[in-house]
């Protein structure tokens, strides 16, 4: 199985921002961890800052991965362009969020992309990147 993860803006900073909400692990020490739980899974990372290079990842990994799990940050409640990108392609995609963006301000509680998901997995911390896993297993 190969699965794709693409995070989004700010993710980066994972483990040095707002850790009361995002936690303080980075994201490269939780994905040595799934990995190593996951060793038949191909489990790709990419992460960017920037829409049209998550556009760009979304469009190459969703032809040819079984799978992609994405966190696209604030994007999630802005972009259209996103959304047409997981629609174009094969691959189901999980959106996931590490904190319960219904639990905070107002805006974060809609999601462009939800609609053109296979599911949402949202509060969690960085373990709902796991539980993505688990279900897009679970479709296979």
């Amino acid at each position: 199985m190969k699965i794709q993860i693409i995070n989004g803006p700010n993710l980066n900073l994972l483990g040095v921002r707002e850790p009361e909400i995002y936690g303080g692990q980075t994201f490269g020490d939780y994905l040595g961890r799934l990995r190593a739980e996951n060793p038949d899974v191909e489990i790709g990372y990419f992460q960017s800052n920037v829409e049209g290079e998550i556009i760009n990842k979304i469009q190459e990994s969703g032809f040819e991965s079984d799978g992609i799990i994405l966190n696209a940050g604030g994007y999630t409640h802005t972009s259209v362009a996103i959304r047409d990108a997981i629609k174009s392609v094969t691959a189901p995609v999980v959106e996931v969020h590490i904190s319960n963006v219904h639990a905070r301000e107002e805006f974060r509680h809609h999601s462009m992309l939800s609609a053109v998901c296979l599911g949402v997995i949202a509060g969690f911390g960085t373990d709902s990147y796991r539980l993505a896993l688990d279900a897009l297993r679970a479709t296979k």
